[in-house]
């Protein structure tokens, strides 16, 4: 039932030109994972290149050392995940996308959430993070929280997380680094699946 719904949103996102993002892009990048299964949605910011190329979020660089802290974590990318992003289509030069190409993208997301209703909402980064907080505050100061937030009519359980591409600048494993950080909160979240 779940994927069957999913796909015509599918469809309709790949017909979707409301903003200048679908008339550059290469592919939508609607989703990834097992709606059927998944007990957690990520959401990042944006697609990137390869994301673009390959219409699946997270394969380039940040996307394989995501796949190492899951799997870490004890986190299955394939069962227990369904990762989207903030919008559908690359922003040019991989740029944050706009609030209002992220309003354009806002009932897929929200219609893709209330589809697969999970246990958890992952915040990765900090576009993600303003996307649903209404509170100004860096994600170094909130990441691992469980935020309650109400989101597609229902309130939801919700954790921020650092970005990938933020670690790939960090490659520290010490008590308290980012890297340490983010394998404690994807800790935390495996415990809530």
């Amino acid at each position: 039932m779940k994927k069957e719904i999913l796909e015509e949103l599918k469809r309709k996102c790949n017909s979707c030109y409301k903003c200048e993002l679908g008339k550059t892009r290469n592919n939508i990048v609607f989703a990834d994972g097992n709606p059927e299964t998944a007990k957690a949605i990520l959401i990042g910011e944006a697609p990137g290149e390869n994301e673009d190329k390959t219409g699946t979020p997270f394969v380039g660089r940040a996307g394989k050392l995501l796949n190492e802290f899951l799997e870490k974590s004890g986190i299955s990318r394939k069962d227990d995940l369904y990762i989207i992003n903030t919008v559908k289509c690359r922003p040019p030069q991989n740029r944050v996308p706009t609030d209002s190409e992220k309003e354009c993208c806002a009932d897929y997301l929200i219609k893709q959430i209330e589809t697969v209703n999970p246990n958890v909402l992952i915040f990765c980064g900090a576009t993600a993070l303003k996307s649903f907080y209404p509170k100004k505050i860096p994600i170094s100061k909130i990441r691992g929280e469980v935020l309650e937030l109400k989101i597609g009519g229902k309130i939801r359980k919700c954790i921020p997380i650092f970005h990938p591409s933020y670690l790939l600048r960090y490659h520290s494993l010490d008590e308290g680094s980012p890297r340490d950080l983010m394998l404690k909160d994807l800790r935390k979240i495996k415990s809530m699946l």
